[in-house]
């Protein structure tokens, strides 16, 4: 069979299955089946199916996502993320824009925390929005730095999406979770001197007000309780895995350590607590390992029957620079992530983009950073960006969709950007990973 014939057959199943609503690791499911038989030779496809499944969950590899997880629920359900939050206000003056500074501010920790942007975006505009419509803030300047802080969790460290892509490209996941951290904090620069900038120019976005002050005294207190814990739990995610000390997945299990010993600490720790901890870990981490199970041999069947070898040839062929190439896939990428969900996004064109970016000589790790970014540009693109739809059912009512749009453009701009900076110039993702003991 002609490797674009096999393409279209197996795309085009998944496509259908997902147009029917079928849930995305049943939909892998099913067409995993239909290519063993057709591919692998019916019996003994189905067996060699089940070795696959089995195998692509049987690996350390995958233990960082899990871990990540229940980083992110430990701190989320004890409530330090919120007196972190708080404890940052604090420092902040009478700065233009200031409510949006912290939205952003937060959004940095809230990454570091919880490692989930639907999770980060709906704290913070459940938290902060009617208090910024309270204080006059136009609806451009108090839902736009909220939906832009939201998907800075994908692009700090620990991301579990930056995890699942790795291990899916089988690039290095400690490379990828090192070269995430320059793009996001480069990210969370550009936002902050933006809302600076616009809502020094235009005070009416963004009207000043009075704050109880506080002493500095209180500050630093507030600061050496909330504040430096917490870079004591990233140190033992990123810091260990930088200095070569850990394993990604050493790295994950000293983490999720210390978020346990954290919240004990501070006395936030109670069996209605861990159960919801357990409950929310074991729920996401059966969904996502279910459909990484179908994803992995999704990709084997898609080499098996030479489409994505086929396309990649195809592609690399082409009498164009790579880097046209990989700009073609990433555009293609911002397309889809407007319509599809961020998993299923990644599970459907890992397979068939990594190839590409393997024969083209190109370095995984850095294309790998750029998918995410790309993914979170999409979330938040009108009309059907996934943040979008969570910032609508948080918002303030009588916040219409077109308010909605017109607040996340400014910064889907600003990410357009930072994509450029990171396209020309790739030291800014692969310098940490080069650093790396």
């Amino acid at each position: 069979m002609e490797w674009w014939l096999a393409l279209l057959i197996i795309l085009g199943s998944l496509f259908v299955l997902f147009a029917l609503g079928i849930p995305v690791a049943f939909a892998f499911l099913a067409v995993d089946i239909l290519g063993a038989i057709i591919f692998f030779g019916g019996t003994a496809g189905l067996l060699q199916l089940i070795d696959s499944i089995r195998g692509s969950v049987a690996t350390f590899t995958l233990l960082p996502l899990v871990l990540f997880l229940l980083m992110g629920s430990i701190l989320f359900y004890s409530g330090i993320a919120f007196n972190t939050i708080d404890a940052v206000d604090k420092w902040l003056g009478h700065v233009p824009g200031r409510l949006g500074l912290i939205a952003i501010a937060a959004g940095v920790l809230l990454a570091t925390l919880t490692g989930s942007n639907m999770a980060s975006t709906a704290i913070l505009g459940g938290a902060l929005t009617p208090e910024m419509e309270r204080r006059g803030y136009k609806k451009v300047m108090s839902l736009g730095p909220i939906m832009a802080a939201g998907g800075l969790a994908m692009m700090i460290p620990p991301s579990g999406l930056a995890v699942l892509v790795a291990a899916l490209g089988e690039a290095s996941i400690g490379g990828v979770l090192m070269g995430i951290i320059i793009p996001g904090l480069m990210m969370a620069f550009v936002y902050v001197f933006y809302t600076i900038i616009r809502c020094w120019l235009q005070p009416s976005l963004a009207p000043p007000y009075k704050t109880e002050p506080t002493t500095l005294s209180t500050k630093i207190m507030l600061t050496a309780k909330y504040v430096l814990p917490i870079g004591v739990v990233i140190f033992l995610v990123t810091g260990v895995i930088f200095l070569g000390v850990a394993t990604p997945s050493e790295a994950a299990a000293t983490g999720a350590l210390g978020s346990f010993l954290l919240a004990a600490c501070y006395g936030n720790l109670n069996w209605q607590s861990l159960k919801k901890i357990m409950i929310e870990t074991a729920s996401l981490s059966f969904m996502i390992l279910l459909i990484i199970t179908g994803a992995i041999t999704f990709g084997q069947i898609l080499a098996f029957s030479g489409a994505s070898i086929g396309l990649a040839k195809l592609l690399s062929s082409l009498p164009v620079p790579p880097i046209m190439v990989v700009v073609a896939m990433l555009l293609a990428l911002l397309i889809l992530g407007t319509a599809a969900e961020e998993v299923s996004l990644v599970v459907v064109t890992i397979p068939l983009f990594m190839p590409i970016v393997r024969a083209l000589g190109l370095d995984p790790v850095w294309f790998c950073v750029l998918m995410l970014l790309n993914i979170e540009m999409g979330m938040i693109s009108p009309p059907y960006g996934s943040i979008l739809f969570v910032m609508q059912g948080v918002a303030p009512s009588g916040t219409t969709a077109g308010d909605i749009y017109r607040a996340a453009l400014p910064y889907f701009f600003l990410d357009c950007v930072v994509m450029a900076v990171m396209l020309a110039f790739p030291i800014t993702v692969l310098w940490l990973p080069s650093m790396m003991r």
